[in-house]
């Protein structure tokens, strides 16, 4: 079965359905063969065939008296008749097929008593194997078929893949959706890390200019430590589309589209880690189904409720943005972040290949709430009161010290807010995106959240 398994490997490299067969006589291959209908052009072109083919020409005859023969699925009935007519004395196989298989889990022609040959059959060997070949084949046919199945919309742009290619400590497989009702048919990426059935699920929200590589330094240490990561990029940024529109954005739809994310993937026991827009948004989300959230990791970010007056820094920022919508978002990083590579301060560029793909860019500083009446600002006062009075979870707060915009004087305002909120992680030399620095608070916050 182990030479079967090779077979059936060569098969997933070529792009067939993986699986593969030997014929043996006295203790010695006299076949072998692997799936290839679709590169033949051949219905018939199974392992089992290939492999009974092979053997007769070896041994110059059509019956294989004496012949075992091992394939690493249940075979079909087309193949268990040719088995059969062979006169094979004994078929062993791997993995069940319960829709096709014709050795016992759709029908059993070997247990016919009408035909006039008996061949012993024996199932289960190096199923768990065997089985896990096609499922992985399956998986990632089934997320190529996915990827291919996002039509652009007319109004929306969508980077081209070759602008990711080689990022920097940035490995993990693309994942694409689109069929969430409040997208309406933009393509959204994410991130989905590590176990289903994780203990703990970090949920990792990004903030304007960046996208989830913000989290690259982040993600290895808690997928060591057993937990899964969902990183989302938000619609306008990263590989998601982007909207051609500036007018597309809102606060209400952003954070619709997150509840839905959340709602689809099914999340639970998540550490809500959060950022910049990612905590404007992602703070608002609990209290919508404050079961699933076990933890709040909060980094640079603020609450935008209209009634509290917005902090300068960020004005200064938002005016920076008006004045200068086409800033290079690799400068913005490396100036703020001396120790970054260039390589890695481009790939925040990545997604924003020309003004066009920038909508989002322009949007999001005039969309914070600077009045009661501004979308998002009664979502946000609900969402404080949250978690000044009903949030019963962990929660830990690193702060970059060098942020001029939501750095230590915004943090502890928010702090005041979140009930049971220690004391900040303070990293003096981290600014506005400390996650560049997030090493260290990872593997804090994997020992502070325990599962």
């Amino acid at each position: 079965m182990g030479l079967a398994l090779e077979q059936a490997r060569l098969a997933a490299a070529a792009g067939e359905v993986p699986v593969g067969a030997v014929v043996v006589k006295d203790g010695k291959v006299v076949g072998v063969g692997r799936n290839a209908p679709v590169g033949s052009s051949d219905p018939t072109a199974h392992a089992e065939i290939a492999a009974l083919r092979a053997a007769a020409e070896v041994l110059g005859n059509y019956r294989l008296d004496g012949c075992e023969l091992f394939v690493t699925l249940e075979p079909c009935a087309m193949c268990s008749g040719a088995m059969l007519h062979a006169r094979l004395a004994r078929v062993v196989f791997g993995a069940a097929d319960p829709k096709t298989g014709a050795a016992g889990s759709v029908v059993d022609l070997f247990g016919q008593p009408q035909l006039n040959h008996r061949t012993q059959l024996q199932g289960g060997v190096l199923a768990p194997e065997c089985g896990a070949l096609l499922t992985e084949f399956f998986k990632t046919r089934r997320q190529q078929s996915r990827m291919g199945s996002h039509p652009l919309r007319e109004d929306a742009l969508r980077t081209a893949d070759e602008r990711f290619t080689g990022l920097p400590g940035y490995p993990w497989e693309p994942r694409y959706l689109s069929d969430l009702p409040s997208l309406d048919g933009f393509r959204m990426h994410y991130l989905d890390e590590g176990p289903a059935d994780a203990p703990l699920t970090w949920l990792c929200l990004h903030g304007n200019p960046a996208w989830s590589y913000l989290y690259r330094k982040m993600i290895p240490i808690f997928l060591a430590a057993g937990h899964r990561v969902v990183a989302p990029d938000l619609v306008g940024f990263g590989k998601s589309d982007k909207p051609k529109k500036e007018s597309a954005h809102s606060f209400s739809w952003h954070r619709e589209v997150l509840l839905e994310f959340v709602e689809r993937l099914d999340l639970r026991n998540v550490v809500l880690a959060v950022q910049d827009w990612g905590g404007l948004l992602g703070l608002t989300l609990p209290m919508a189904a404050p079961e699933r959230y076990r933890g709040l990791l909060v980094m640079n970010t603020a609450l935008a409720t209209g009634d509290t007056p917005l902090s300068p820094g960020f004005l200064a920022w938002r005016e920076m943005c008006a004045k200068t919508p086409d800033f290079d978002v690799a400068r913005l990083f490396a100036r703020g972040n001396p120790h970054m590579g260039a390589d890695e301060c481009a790939a925040y560029n990545a997604p924003f290949p020309d003004r066009g793909h920038r909508a989002a860019l322009r949007a999001f500083p005039p969309m914070v709430p600077e009045t009661t009446e501004q979308d998002g600002a009664s979502v946000s006062r609900a969402a404080r009161d949250f978690w000044s009075e009903q949030w019963t979870g962990q929660t830990l707060m690193a702060v970059g010290a060098q942020d001029p915009v939501l750095g230590l004087p915004v943090m502890r305002g928010l702090r005041q807010i979140i009930r049971g909120c220690p004391e900040p992680i303070v990293l003096d030399q981290a600014g506005h995106f400390v996650q560049e620095h997030g090493e260290s608070i990872a593997r804090a916050a994997v020992g502070y959240f325990r599962p």
